[in-house]
């Protein structure tokens, strides 16, 4: 069977003063062949840019990587006006936008922003709702009328634009659950990768609900979070006592990805620094220009 399509990014800082370092990282990417960025949405920090107005700035002045917020801080941003948004940096990218979208996490912060605060299982079913609006208001068709829990619309006329993939960061198993049922892809939360638990368990509730819904699961793509440092020389171990991912020399990545790919059906690698660092270039580079390239080598040859 053929191996999905495997993407590759990294994911930056949101830092008022990080811009500078975000363009030029966003650039070198670019030139060198990465698929993705990620940005954070915490639109309740001052400090902050705010993700959207970033990710349309940085695709702006790229070609052709493709942007998302990893993930979309949902409750701040209703999802009529969100479907307007993606749609509308589809159409001005070239279609190089992922609408990643979460239920909302740190409510304290968010009700600081006058924004109703919803109980656990109202933020979960806004969230299913919200992707399903947002899907509506995409690709063309007639008006939408809808007349949800929690979104109401009457005669909208949808965007021509195709919907983008949607990628959710859910967590809990009702919020699993709805991305088996309404989105394209899953970014395990808490940087779990394909060998904890957390992953195995979590991926069971999404698999399950796609299939209720009658939908094929591999459809559903896993993109990690995944930290870690490249180093120059191989590692003395490249987990660490919990378990947990912590890195090694570019060989020892590709070996471990390629694992992931064939064996554990991973089809995307956002990379973040270890810690709370911040990325280099000569880590960037590497991963572009070294790593990437042997798992996507390894991966054509298994898949040929």
């Amino acid at each position: 069977m053929p191996v999905q399509d495997v993407v590759f990014g990294f994911g930056a800082h949101t830092g008022l003063g990080d811009v500078p370092e975000l363009l030029r990282m966003a650039q070198q990417a670019d030139d060198d062949g990465l698929d993705i960025f990620s940005l954070s949405d915490h639109p309740y920090i001052g400090g902050r840019l705010d993700a959207y107005a970033a990710l349309g700035f940085v695709l702006g002045r790229t070609r052709h990587i493709t942007g998302f917020a990893n993930v979309t801080n949902l409750p701040t941003r209703p999802a009529p006006m969100l479907a307007r948004t993606v749609t509308s940096l589809s159409a001005l990218s070239g279609g190089r936008i992922v609408l990643g979208m979460g239920a909302g996490g740190l409510w304290d912060r968010i009700a600081d922003m006058g924004v109703p605060r919803l109980s656990p299982g109202d933020a979960v079913d806004a969230f299913e709702e919200a992707i399903v609006l947002v899907k509506s208001l995409s690709g063309g068709g007639p008006p939408v009328t809808h007349r949800g829990r929690h979104y109401r619309v009457d005669e909208i006329e949808p965007a021509p634009v195709p919907a983008p993939p949607v990628w959710t960061g859910s967590v809990g198993p009702r919020s699993l659950a709805a991305t088996g049922r309404v989105a394209d892809g899953w970014i395990p939360g808490h940087a779990a990768d394909w060998l904890s638990e957390r992953y195995r368990t979590s991926r069971q509730v999404i698999d399950e609900a796609a299939a209720a819904a009658g939908r094929n699961p591999r459809e559903i793509r896993t993109v990690f979070n995944f930290p870690g440092r490249i180093t120059d020389r191989p590692a003395a171990a490249t987990r660490d006592r919990d378990g947990r991912w912590i890195g090694g020399s570019a060989g020892e990545w590709a070996e471990e990805l390629t694992g992931a790919v064939l064996e554990h059906g991973a089809s995307g690698f956002t990379l973040f620094p270890a810690g709370d660092g911040e990325h280099d270039a000569v880590s960037l580079a590497r991963w572009a220009r070294e790593v990437v390239p042997a798992v996507r080598e390894a991966i054509a040859k298994e898949d040929g």
